[in-house]
């Protein structure tokens, strides 16, 4: 961990993606370790810094590539069709570097000159004492994507600060050294992902470390007059703009489970008939109909990149249940086109280790994230729609 050297040159998209897929490629040809290990391997996260991926959202200011959010799409999404526990960590490692845009500057300059990465867990289980000019912040939080390999972990704590009448949601940015790391991920899906147990006993934060939730939602802007203004995380709503690659990532999954089902459809044979089964209607009916719902999924993504990108043009009125709404629908198709897959090749498919399980079990993890549950964002979208506040988000 810690620094590594910014690029003298810009790096091209074409790099980028050449870079996404070397990633994906890696990851790949280290699944079983990592399903052992409940984590990626350093080479893989080695291999985030030396492409430059990790830093593709950052401020122009501090040497990063600054991508636009359909190009961060399309890398999560490149590496996601070899391996969706690294695409997950493509999308939560640059995601995460940038959330010191948003912290005062002497906070934001500490955390990125230094150089490492940063994970984060945004559920309000912590708690915070006065200590100065600081805060001392103390509790427990499961589910920290990468922190294995992290310097900084954002952990959520509501802070009564002296001049607001009510607690204030924060992130307080935390040393991981500071930290203790229990290491209990064990899960049916993401296991690549690492996303394990920490636990923070009066750990001492400055206020420069301390990001405002609600300020950064209410916004969409950092604390400071001077600021980049065409950075793309400062005029699109925070939240869904934080959780879109979630369906980026099941997207990359499931075109992969469209390969793999072609490739395999292609050399069975039906016992029961002797037909070879690419020659048969019923699965090249499966397959054209897998192939148009993963071509709307498709376009579901790019009309929630859409309406992030002209958030503040079209006067910010998109609601925060539509793009829960937009998001999990999509990561819901990804879902419906691993299983159908599965239970059309049937049992063969069912053998541990390859593409079919792997993939399948990873798409349906990206699926039970908080962010992604289909029930819960139709329930909140249909409130919205009726003019009634659905109390999300994002």
């Amino acid at each position: 961990m810690g620094n590594y050297a910014v690029q003298d040159k810009d790096v091209t998209v074409e790099e980028l993606m050449a870079g996404a897929e070397k990633v994906g490629i890696l990851a790949e040809q280290e699944a079983q370790e990592a399903e052992k290990n409940a984590t990626i391997s350093e080479n893989v996260v080695n291999l985030f810094k030396e492409t430059q991926i990790s830093r593709i959202m950052l401020p122009k200011k501090y040497g990063g590539p600054q991508v636009d959010l359909k190009t961060f799409a399309k890398i999560v999404r490149k590496v996601a069709n070899y391996n969706i526990s690294a695409a997950w960590l493509t999308y939560l490692y640059p995601l995460h570097n940038m959330l010191p845009s948003f912290l005062p500057e002497k906070g934001a300059d500490e955390i990125i000159n230094q150089g490492g990465l940063i994970c984060d867990i945004f559920a309000a289980l912590g708690k915070a004492e006065k200590d100065g000019d600081g805060y001392r912040i103390s509790g427990k939080w499961s589910f920290v994507s990468g922190v294995n390999f992290s310097d900084w972990v954002g952990v959520g704590v509501m802070i009564q600060f002296p001049d607001n009448p009510k607690p204030v949601y924060c992130l307080p940015m935390l040393k991981v050294s500071e930290v203790e790391v229990v290491n209990n991920w064990d899960t049916f899906g993401l296991r690549g992902s690492g996303s394990n147990q920490i636990i923070a006993d009066n750990v001492y934060v400055p206020m420069e470390r301390i990001l405002r939730l609600d300020e950064a939602e209410l916004t969409r802007r950092p604390p400071v007059e001077d600021y980049d203004k065409d950075y793309p995380f400062y005029h699109v709503p925070f939240f869904p703009s934080f959780y879109f690659g979630f369906a980026a990532m099941a997207l990359g999954g499931a075109e992969r489970i469209l390969k793999e089902f072609k490739v395999l459809t292609e050399k069975r044979v039906r016992l029961m008939d002797g037909v070879k089964e690419s020659e048969s209607p019923r699965s090249q009916r499966v397959l054209a109909e897998m192939t148009t719902e993963f071509h709307a999924a498709e376009a579901l993504i790019d009309k929630y990149i859409n309406l992030l990108e002209n958030y503040e043009n079209d006067g910010c009125v998109t609601q925060p249940a539509e793009f829960f709404a937009i998001r999990t629908k999509t990561i819901k198709i990804c879902v419906d086109i691993a299983v159908r897959a599965l239970l059309t090749l049937g049992g063969g498919a069912l053998y541990k280790g390859g593409p079919m399980e792997l993939f399948l079990r990873d798409i349906m993890a990206v699926a039970t994230h908080k962010t992604s549950l289909y029930e819960d964002s139709v329930a909140a979208y249909g409130k919205e729609l009726f003019g009634f506040d659905s109390g999300v988000r994002g």
